[in-house]
């Protein structure tokens, strides 16, 4: 494939035709498209009845249910993967091996073994297609403008952090098959639900030493947990908590951090407007300074645009996207060791997963208690 000629739209192709393609990003690619910036050129899907439905209503000119024939056919530069991560990495690599860039839906893949071999398949260069992550509450503009004045110092050292992704899901949402197995979810509400959260606080607390979890299931016949804690220890010294439930009624999802000069607080749901931050000032800082820490300027909410028109931006610019690589991989490590300290009883540290270690490539590790139960063998009455 031919690289991305400058000042023509980006040519997309939609992988995937479910709720998420049809709430986020559907809204977010035909948002660029009207500014010039995208051309929808493709959806595919393996219902076939579905994707002519989602294609005739977005008006899009393709649908297939070949992702091998869509890619060579149309040779998009973009591939935004809507699907459930069972298959991610598969049809990653397959982007990737086409010339194609990848934006990823979470949970990115089942293992850290996944990641890597999605990262494997890229060619390397900062300008060649590579795969990104959506992790879209990095880029509102709160976030922005707190992780400026983290990485400045204004507010001096971070010390003590709270992360919590409380939310609420009934036996309901757990009848549809996929749901709650390591297979086809990826995970439980470490993975699947509060892994936006914690992505945003490891992005504004740089980078994790050790973790110490602990998980269970109390509600829910799954096989993932439904609830999950963990003590984080950072590089800087800091030390916080974090916590993931699908066992709460008053659903919130919030971060806090205690810095010597400022609390920083974010209180949202599902994503954030500047309004959702606060920072409070220690006794005797300048009222001019904090003045001037709550001054987010404009505001432009967390959201797939959001997100990806800075990874448009990236791609034309021929620079690395913020949740590709080394960016996206560290969230997915944070979890697998939140999964590991959690199901061995024992503190994780950084860097200390990897190939021969049962947890590199399945999220449970065949730890007794969660991993799948073996598949039942009939008795041979013959």
């Amino acid at each position: 494939m031919s690289p991305h000629r400058p000042n023509t739209p980006l040519r997309v192709a939609v992988i995937g035709t479910g709720g998420i393609a049809r709430s986020s990003h559907l809204p977010a690619l035909r948002t660029l498209a009207d500014a010039g910036r995208v051309e929808i050129v493709a959806a595919v899907d393996v219902d076939a009845h579905a994707v002519r439905a989602f294609a005739a209503a977005a008006r899009i000119p393709h649908a297939s249910t070949d992702l091998d024939a869509a890619l060579a056919e149309l040779r998009p530069d973009l591939v935004v993967l809507c699907t459930p991560p069972a298959v991610h990495r598969d049809q990653a690599v397959t982007a990737l091996k086409a010339g194609a860039w990848v934006w990823c839906e979470k949970p990115p893949c089942p293992s850290l073994a996944d990641f890597d071999a999605i990262e494997a398949a890229e060619r390397g260069g900062d300008a060649d297609p590579y795969a990104a992550i959506v992790f879209q509450h990095r880029f509102g503009s709160g976030a922005r403008h707190v992780r400026r004045l983290l990485q400045e110092g204004a507010f001096g050292r971070p010390l003590v952090a709270h992360c919590q992704t409380t939310w609420y899901r009934d036996s309901a949402y757990y009848s549809v098959p996929w749901r709650g197995r390591w297979a086809t979810e990826g995970g439980g509400p470490a993975m699947g639900h509060g892994i936006h959260q914690t992505d945003l606080l490891l992005d504004l607390m740089g980078p994790w030493s050790e973790v110490r979890g602990m998980a269970a299931r109390l509600v829910h016949d799954v096989e993932t947990e439904d609830v999950s804690t963990a003590q984080v220890r950072f590089a800087n010294g800091a030390v916080a908590t974090v916590v993931n439930s699908v066992l709460s009624p008053d659903e919130v999802s919030r971060i806090r951090i205690d810095c010597e000069r400022a609390t920083i607080e974010l209180t949202h749901l599902y994503g954030y407007r500047n309004a959702d931050w606060r920072i409070t000032p220690a006794p005797g800082v300048p009222e001019e300074t904090a003045a001037a820490w709550r001054d987010f300027g404009a505001d432009e909410p967390s959201s797939h645009l959001a997100q990806l028109r800075a990874l448009v931006d990236d791609i034309e610019a021929g620079r690395r996207h913020a949740t590709s690589g080394a960016g996206g991989r560290a969230t997915l490590e944070f979890i697998t060791a939140l999964y590991k300290s959690a199901f061995t009883d024992a503190p994780v540290r950084a860097g200390g997963i990897g190939p021969g270690d049962p947890f590199y490539t399945q999220l449970h590790g065949n730890a007794p208690g969660w991993a799948p139960a073996a598949p039942r063998k009939e008795e041979d009455h013959a």
